[in-house]
């Protein structure tokens, strides 16, 4: 049976509105034969959230018990990631009924990674405010985002912290990026630049609008320009180098893809 596996990193200070980003995700539906489950990862030094997801079902909880940032945080909930497929949802936003339904079927074509819908902005005041895509739906092919980015200083026309992402190719690809913000976008700059995707014609989840988000007061923000220009770069790399995957068209649901043997660490040990 295949499963998808729902991402978040959890902050303490960032999780005022942790109880309605719970409910959105209570409320989805799979399609027949899909099974779920939500693995979340704490940042920070003193974990407190672990009650907000204790009658929660199919969660997977563990805390860093240190302050690692976003993408150290995400990648250690994907190490853990029995999915084949990763939704990414941030703890502040929330899925609309039917969204992670609506996405899936993307992958019936073996040749799309990724794929996302649209959002509307959820605003202080509970209102929503609905944008209009920038890319036309439907399929959406390797490399052309990052010719958009490329022409719009650095600005990406797909909402990273919506994505559904095949495991496969979100590993291949290392993960989200070291770097203390945007990492979601150097991450899709590489996934997009050799994978095709598909843009959904559909508002899935609400991007919610507050003061305290990390985009917004993040004492990172100004590095942004600097993130986003490694984004590009990467997205170059790839293209120069001609990285790929080698036939998009084999990449289906790989049954245990996930397990490996992993013992303690040896470091400062002899070799045995």
């Amino acid at each position: 049976m295949p499963t998808l596996s729902i991402i978040t990193a959890a902050y303490a200070p960032g999780a005022a509105y942790l109880k309605e980003t719970v409910a959105g995700v209570e409320q989805q539906e799979l399609p027949t034969g899909w099974q779920l489950e939500w693995v979340v990862q704490e940042d920070g030094a003193a974990p407190s959230l672990a009650h907000e997801f204790a009658n929660v079902k199919s969660v997977l909880y563990e805390a860093n018990g240190a302050q690692l940032g976003a993408a150290a945080t995400r990648n250690l909930a994907l190490s853990r990631a029995s999915g084949d497929l990763i939704q990414v949802l941030d703890s502040d936003d929330v899925l609309l009924p039917g969204a992670l339904g609506t996405l899936i079927p993307a992958f019936d074509d073996n040749r799309i990674h990724w794929a996302v819908g649209q959002a509307d902005d959820l605003m202080p005041d509970g209102s929503r405010v609905p944008w209009d895509s920038a890319l036309d739906h439907g399929t959406v092919r390797a490399g052309s985002v990052n010719r958009w980015a490329e022409s719009h200083g650095g600005n990406w026309p797909i909402h990273c912290a919506g994505l559904m992402l095949r495991a496969l190719s979100l590993r291949a690809i290392g993960g989200w990026v070291g770097l203390p913000g945007d990492e979601d976008i150097a991450m899709f700059a590489a996934l997009s630049e050799i994978a095709d995707g598909c843009n959904v014609d559909k508002v899935t989840w609400l991007y919610r609008q507050h003061p305290q988000q990390i985009t917004r007061s993040g004492a990172t923000r100004h590095l942004s320009e600097d993130c986003r220009r490694l984004a590009l770069q990467r997205a170059k790399a790839v293209q120069l180098t001609g990285l790929n995957f080698a036939d998009q068209g084999s990449c289906g649901f790989i049954p245990n893809a996930h397990l490996v043997d992993v013992g303690p660490a040896l470091k400062g040990e002899k070799p045995i």
